[in-house]
């Protein structure tokens, strides 16, 4: 019988390691959450499309590729255990009898001979400690062993190792082999395949699939493991290296997506559908190939889902595998002059300043001064003046004297203030810079966010941020216009009939569906070509040109960007994209005007509006208009400009004579201004700063 002391003996000791045990268990948590954390970072970035379709896999910190999976053939699982740790499913994540046998190998007392169970495999493989052997290293992978043994099930245990046990060429993971080696999945993998995977991991660079040495090795495996019968029809290094050769970590889409700051923070599901891209580019790629001689070499594209703005498409190189100047450029970033795609804005501006499609505007020739003192003489496109149009003709068919005359109107300090605070447009250059020749097509601005700006229009004048991440939530729009004007600026840009003499009665840009909108855009010289188009589900913008910026020779917005943008809008109309939703004229009325119908809001001053402009050329002062508001600010300078030479005053204090003067104001509130020309005719209109 055992003394009380000795009794007390035991009971102690039970305790100290009941105490032991419970403190490495909690301590293990610890470990565990270490080594998972490791585990997680091994995945790579994997970004799929809004239909599944993997875009890109980025390789991980160690320069590999691994793909987390659960779907394992119990198969696998078997011979893998069976080759590697035949009592896996019994250790507590080492296997005393190995380690005894190791340790006398490195005593020299016996056979050395690899002692490592899978959950040891797997710690070396997190911990990185692949080639460090010692044996400090060897204790510190059986302390982590065991704690991923006490906090994961044999089942997690295994999935673990068989997604991150290393197998060549980049290869993490029996997932990415599988798809490399054989162009399968591990759940799909026959029992042949299985024994090339087993022959790859003692020396993944020397015995993988891709390797001679891999059948020698395979048939060594399957005779101790005993499936020589089933491993009989091994992939032969030919269909190997041939699935090697026709496998890729990206496809096309993945150039354009890669362009996106953030784009691989986290493996995501986007917006983009890189079958519509795939088609895109194809067009994209065969237009340009029959305009290529007329020095045409470069072309973007972007497709928007409406109203969410979520991105269908981005096509920022005809071919990004191609080494050609600028096929390595993604262009639908890059900023050009935008041509004559910013008139809609300023006519919306107009519209909001009280000017109606049926106003009438004198083209002919004006001259005006730069900021620099040189002379200024707006022509149109095709050098031809027109004479008294209505605006709704005016940009019907892109006019560029019209639309200075009507910028003029709307004044450049508020259209300023409209693009940088309403779009929130951030210039290249200060927009003060460009005055009058914004509306000559000088601004620059690249694709990806004329196309945003340019939603507007189909969303009733609501501003949204393109979204790609389908993880982020929908943005709250921004109004920034009346439905009504933008209904004016829709209105104009869906009638292909008035737009006949720009774009004669026969063009690309008349589609099969009449529920479209569009405008197009040249830049001086022809350096840029541009079309936005858009229904009320989608929107296509399109640039073509040269990444070096050299002219194109005589290629516009029509023949241009216009192929491929009627080609990509045929092949969205055809679409599921496609809900055939009507544009909303509501808002609008119908004025009948000698034989032909114009169009305005209800309660217009039909006759008054329609000679806002022509009024105001016989005005003698030009700028400020009437009521126009400033915001007051350090050097505030407010530009006044008469028709002719005549005597300035603000609020009865004289300001000096002259055709243009500078009015410094230094104080908020309304200011009147008065211009007395050399005929005795005075004019006055009122202004207001606010701070």
């Amino acid at each position: 019988m055992k003394s009380p002391k000795s009794k007390k003996n035991i009971v102690t000791l039970i305790v100290i390691l009941f105490f032991i045990f419970i403190a490495f268990y909690f301590h293990g948590f610890r470990l565990n959450n270490k080594i998972l954390k490791k585990y997680n970072d091994l995945a790579s970035v994997i970004i799929i499309d809004r239909n599944d379709r993997e875009i890109c896999i980025k390789p991980n910190t160690y320069g590999n590729y691994m793909r987390m999976t659960s779907e394992f053939s119990q198969k696998l699982k078997e011979l893998i255990v069976k080759k590697e740790d035949k009592y896996f499913y019994f250790h507590p994540g080492f296997n005393p009898v190995s380690i005894i046998k190791a340790l006398f190998g490195y005593l020299e007392l016996g056979e050395r001979k690899a002692s490592s169970t899978i959950t040891q495999q797997l710690a070396k493989i997190l911990l990185h400690t692949e080639s460090q052997r010692n044996i400090k290293n060897k204790l510190r992978e059986t302390i982590y062993a065991v704690s991923l043994e006490l906090h994961n099930t044999k089942k997690q245990i295994i999935e673990m190792y068989l997604n991150s046990v290393y197998l060549g060429n980049s290869a993490q993971g029996i997932e990415e082999a599988a798809r490399l080696y054989f162009s399968s999945s591990a759940s799909s993998l026959n029992t042949a395949q299985i024994g090339q995977i087993i022959a790859t991991i003692p020396s993944p660079n020397d015995y993988n699939p891709a390797r001679k040495v891999n059948a020698e090795k395979t048939s060594e495996w399957a005779h101790l493991l005993k499936i020589e019968n089933e491993t009989s029809n091994i992939s032969d290094i030919k269909s190997v290296r041939l699935s090697m050769e026709n496998y890729s970590h990206a496809s096309n889409t993945c150039f354009e997506y890669s362009s996106i700051p953030g784009a691989f923070s986290q493996s995501k599901k986007i917006t983009s559908d890189s079958d519509l891209t795939d088609r895109i580019r194809a067009i994209a790629y065969n237009t340009i190939s029959t305009i290529r001689y007329k020095n045409a070499n470069n072309a973007a594209i972007v497709v928007l889902k409406l109203p969410e703005n979520e991105i269908l498409s981005i096509v920022g190189s005809i071919d990004p595998n191609s080494s050609r100047d600028g096929d390595k450029i993604n262009m639908a970033l890059e900023p050009r002059a935008i041509g004559s795609t910013i008139k809609p804005f300023i006519y919306l501006k107009a519209f909001e300043k009280n000017l109606r499609p049926y106003t009438i505007v004198d083209d002919r020739e004006y001259k005006y001064i730069t900021a620099l003192g040189f002379p200024l003489y707006p022509k149109n496109y095709d050098w031809q003046y027109r004479g008294e149009v209505t605006l709704h003709y005016a940009l019907s068919n892109s006019l560029n004297v019209p639309a200075v005359k009507v910028l003029e109107y709307v004044g450049t300090d508020n259209f300023y203030s409209f693009l940088k605070n309403d779009l929130e447009f951030i210039p290249i250059q200060p927009l003060e810079s460009y005055q009058l020749g914004i509306a000559l097509g000088a601004l620059e601005m690249n694709l990806f966010d004329l196309s945003k700006y340019f939603s507007i229009f189909p969303n009733n004048g609501a501003l949204r941020d393109l979204r790609i991440d389908t993880l982020k939530k929908y943005n709250a729009p921004k109004v920034i216009a009346n439905a009504e004007y933008v209904e004016l600026i829709n209105k104009i840009l869906n009638d292909r009939k008035t737009s006949i003499d720009q774009f004669n009665m026969k063009s690309d840009l008349n589609l099969f569906q009449n529920n479209y909108a569009l405008k197009t855009g040249t830049s001086r010289d022809y350096r840029d070509s541009w079309i936005i188009g858009y229904t009320p589900d989608f929107l296509v913008g399109v640039w073509v040109g040269n990444a070096d910026i050299s002219p194109m020779d005589e290629v516009s917005g029509q023949i241009g960007a216009g192929r491929i943008w009627a080609k990509t809008m045929e092949l969205l109309m055809n679409s599921e994209y496609n809900k055939k939703t009507p544009f909303a004229f509501s808002l609008l009325k119908e004025y009948q005007d000698e034989n032909t119908i114009q169009y305005g809001l209800w309660d217009d001053n039909y006759e008054k509006i329609k000679y806002v402009l022509k009024d105001s050329d016989e005005s003698v002062i030009l700028m400020p208009h009437d009521g126009d508001t400033f915001l007051l600010e350090k050097n505030t300078k407010i530009i006044l400009r008469a028709r002719e030479e005549v005597k300035w005053s603000v609020n009865s204090e004289p300001l000096g004579s002259g055709a243009e003067k500078i009015f410094t104001p230094e104080e908020t509130g309304t200011y009147r201004i008065i211009a007395e020309n050399n005929q005795g005719k005075i004019e006055n209109i009122s202004i207001d700063l606010r701070p």
